[in-house]
């Protein structure tokens, strides 16, 4: 159950909402350093030409964090079940999908949280910060309740604003530029692919899927939440628009009219980091380092308990338990099983390398799982499994099916890049 309790529903008073709520958890977790680094080279290489990119992604993410929101508070229901509910090939899918996911994730979250720990505070290595980091999160969501981790992702958000803000503000924006920018164009030897590949990293994949069960642990859990659930969204959509606003000034003003080129990769980061510190001072560079451990541990944390909900609830629906079983829940055990699976199998990976197979399959069946949740939120909340009231409007349905459009292009293009380095 949620921390505030089964009656919810029964309580007259008002919705209250304040800045900090399950979706700015959300947003937090999908910006990553992978994300920052892509934002940051659009910026290097086209300058404020990619812009418009920036502002459809928010507008993407905010178009399915609310068809994911509205199907929760409307039906009572979690996405899993709607997904179960739409035949098996859906539970096969995410449950082959959130079992690989994890372990691949588990290495790579931990190795971000590793580089800018080991560049700050050069006695340990990458690995063993990272292997630090993920025994933190570890701790933290197997004995906090939601609260703690809606707070901690809160100052997290914070030192990576003002870092990326920061670092912003330091290149002096041109104005008239960045305006420029919100016309749509496509950079000449790009195609409409590299373009949407942008916009679609703007803020999360599974963690998308992941704010309905936000919503249940902050106890938003009926229609009358339905206002203060968009109003939440919206905010925290927002905050990320300007949070990856901020890198594609930095990428543009900093990095596009120098000509300086960055690693893809969370060390593209490294390399940003010591721009900075080349230009302002070793000041900014270690500031805008916390920025970036402050982007990765947000991103960790964020999954180790989302995510983990997610599965404890996949695992209780595939056993056919009461829809509030505790070991369907938080804190049951489902739930700090896969806490376990994300952080101590991936260790091993971290000491060994990727193997192959194992990454070929986790950018195979990653590369379906946004259209995967485009299409089927498309279906479901168009069917009678919703109430009348709250079924996509027409324009919900164009956005959507756009959105969806868009995504079986971008899976197909990802699908196409995985095998042919294979091949």
């Amino acid at each position: 159950m949620s921390e505030t309790g089964a009656n919810v529903a029964a309580d007259p008073a008002p919705p209250k909402w304040r800045i900090i709520g399950p979706g700015l958890v959300v947003a937090a977790t999908g910006v990553g350093a992978v994300d920052l680094v892509a934002t940051l080279i659009a910026g290097s290489k086209y300058g404020y030409a990619l812009l418009w990119c920036v502002v459809v992604g928010c507008v993407m993410k905010v178009v399915l964090v609310e068809g994911a929101g509205r199907w929760s508070l409307s039906t009572g229901r979690t996405i899993f079940e709607g997904w179960q509910s739409l035949g098996k090939w859906a539970t096969w899918y995410f449950g082959i999908y959130i079992v690989i996911w994890g372990f691949v994730y588990g290495a790579a979250a931990m190795a971000g949280t590793g580089l800018p720990l080991a560049s700050l505070f050069p006695f340990m290595s990458v690995t063993w910060w990272g292997i630090l980091s993920g025994l933190v999160g570890l701790a933290l969501v197997w004995f906090g309740r939601y609260s703690a981790v809606e707070k901690v992702c809160a100052v997290l958000v914070g030192l990576m604003f003002v870092a990326m803000v920061g670092a912003a503000a330091l290149t002096v924006p041109n104005l008239p530029d960045m305006l420029g920018g919100l016309v749509p164009t496509i950079p000449s030897g790009e195609g409409i692919v590299y373009v949407l590949s942008l916009a679609g990293g703007v803020g999360g994949t599974i963690t998308l899927a992941a704010y309905g069960y936000w919503l249940r642990e902050k106890g938003w859990v009926t229609p009358r939440h339905m206002k203060v659930m968009r109003l939440d969204n919206r905010v925290a959509y927002t905050v990320t628009g300007i949070f990856v606003l901020a890198t594609l000034i930095v990428g543009a003003e900093l990095l596009y009219s120098a000509n300086i080129a960055v690693s893809t990769g969370d060390r593209g980061l490294l390399d940003l980091s010591e721009v900075l510190q080349d230009r302002y001072g070793e000041w900014a560079g270690k500031i805008f380092l916390v920025g970036f451990w402050a982007a990765a541990m947000s991103s960790l944390i964020g999954v180790w308990n989302g995510v983990s909900l997610m599965f404890a609830d996949f695992s209780a629906r595939v056993r056919k338990l009461a829809p509030n079983h505790p070991d369907g829940l938080a804190h049951g055990r489902f739930y700090r099983g896969y806490i376990l699976w994300l952080t101590f199998p991936p260790m091993v990976m971290m000491f060994l390398g990727r193997p192959v197979v194992l990454i070929l399959a986790y950018g195979v069946l990653g590369a379906f799982f946004m259209p995967f949740l485009a299409i089927t939120l498309l279906v479901l909340l168009n069917s009678e499994r919703v109430p009348a009231e709250w079924r996509n409007r027409v324009w919900s349905n164009v956005a959507m099916s756009i959105i969806a459009l868009a995504f079986v292009a971008l899976a197909a293009n990802e699908l196409w890049g995985q095998v042919s380095k294979f091949v």
